[in-house]
């Protein structure tokens, strides 16, 4: 059964600018994006001709300055886009959340001539990026990485492995974290690497259970030479750069993560009113009724939850606590309402004559993709508790 365009959600948004916006991405996830993508997603087929028409719109570079080809949008709007994108297909939607986060380490921290020369490609040039953190041994404990870049003059030559690299082996260009100092966070630099660099090879990409439109996969780097002009920040910022990217990337997962749970809550309760059994619709039954209610009030409180983060993040003020939150509940919430959908269909849930199943698979990720669930609870209780004693 093709995928219908997600249900028009009430949002509450701060300019007549940022409501045309959505209309604008409304308009594109109905003609371009919808229909096509539950074939698409069967057959692992990854949408570039889609990036490149939300490239040619301007929602690849949202939240970044227009002086460079970004939007000017605030995270508020920034992620109500991401959560219709992911609503409508989560390989776009996630897609688009990475390429920002790709972006993020160049339009924070680089120079006004790397800034001038390098995003206005990056953020509305029609260029796809992908960000390089984890390694096959360094995932959660992201600042054992292993990956080297040694000077060699004015060049830097990176040598090592990069894993679960979403957009691997077919981004324009990587946001890539190495180790040019000594072990632990302060010995890692950030470069800024491009997608066709001799020495640059990606692995077949992973057979996933589920977002298997999008392509992830190993990035080897075997000797690739990069000009200190793609260094970003100093040498060693390169970790909290990375985490400084990564809070901000939590939302938009959280963002994909409430998208996913609106497009099944929407299916089930087009089914739900639509079925009869006993001579009456089954949404009529208490216990259905009630199922529908909880997965109603989790995905408002999940949007409720990114959306004050996101207010945080505008105002200027800390947010990395409500981030770890957002993507904790916001993805738990999906994992749970998609399973939930499953049930309220039955059987047919069960099938891929309905999208609910591969919305179960899809949410699965979102509860480990940019730090897993385990680790935004050490996050979360660090701000409340304190470090850890050793």
């Amino acid at each position: 059964m093709p995928d219908r365009a997600p249900r028009p959600v009430d949002r509450q948004l701060p300019t007549e600018e940022s409501k045309d916006l959505i209309a604008l991405v409304r308009d594109i996830t109905e003609r371009e994006i919808s229909p096509g993508a539950a074939e698409e997603e069967a057959a692992g087929h990854f949408p570039r001709e889609l990036f490149t028409l939300l490239s040619a719109s301007g929602l690849l570079g949202l939240p970044y300055d227009s002086a460079h080809g970004g939007g000017d949008q605030p995270y508020e709007v920034y992620l109500q886009v991401l959560e219709e994108l992911g609503a409508a297909r989560l390989t776009v939607g996630l897609g688009v959340s990475v390429h920002s986060l790709a972006c993020h380490a160049l339009a924070g921290y680089g120079t006004k001539t790397q800034q001038a020369e390098f995003l206005p490609a990056m953020l509305g040039g029609g260029l796809l990026g992908a960000y390089c953190l984890s390694e096959p041994a360094s995932g959660s404990d992201a600042a054992s990485l292993r990956t080297k870049a040694v000077r060699d003059g004015d060049d830097w030559v990176i040598t090592g492995t990069k894993a679960w690299i979403t957009h691997g082996g077919i981004a324009d260009f990587y946001t890539v974290l190495a180790r040019t100092g000594e072990e632990g966070a302060r010995g890692i630099t950030a470069f800024l690497v491009p997608g066709d660099a001799p020495g640059l090879n990606a692995a077949a990409p992973e057979k996933k259970m589920g977002m298997k439109g999008s392509p992830t996969a190993q990035l080897h780097f075997d000797g690739v030479r990069v000009a200190d002009g793609r260094r970003i920040g100093e040498e060693g910022q390169g970790f909290a750069i990375a985490l400084s990217a990564l809070d901000s990337g939590r939302l938009g997962i959280a963002a994909c993560a409430i998208g996913v749970a609106q497009a099944a809550l929407d299916e089930a309760v087009e089914y739900a009113t639509g079925r009869r059994q006993f001579g009456r619709p089954i949404a009529d039954f208490q216990g259905l009724r009630f199922l529908l209610a909880d997965m109603a009030t989790r995905i408002e409180a999940g949007r409720a939850l990114y959306l004050a983060a996101a207010r945080l993040r505008d105002a200027g003020l800390p947010f990395s606590q409500q981030a770890a939150m957002a993507k904790l509940f916001c993805t738990d919430t999906a994992m749970q309402v998609t399973t939930d959908a499953v049930q309220v269909l039955g059987g047919y849930g069960y099938t891929t004559d309905f999208p609910v199943e591969r919305y179960m698979r899809e949410a699965k990720v979102l509860q480990i993709v940019e730090g897993t669930n385990q680790i935004q609870r050490m996050v979360i209780a660090r701000h409340i508790a304190g470090p850890e004693t050793r």
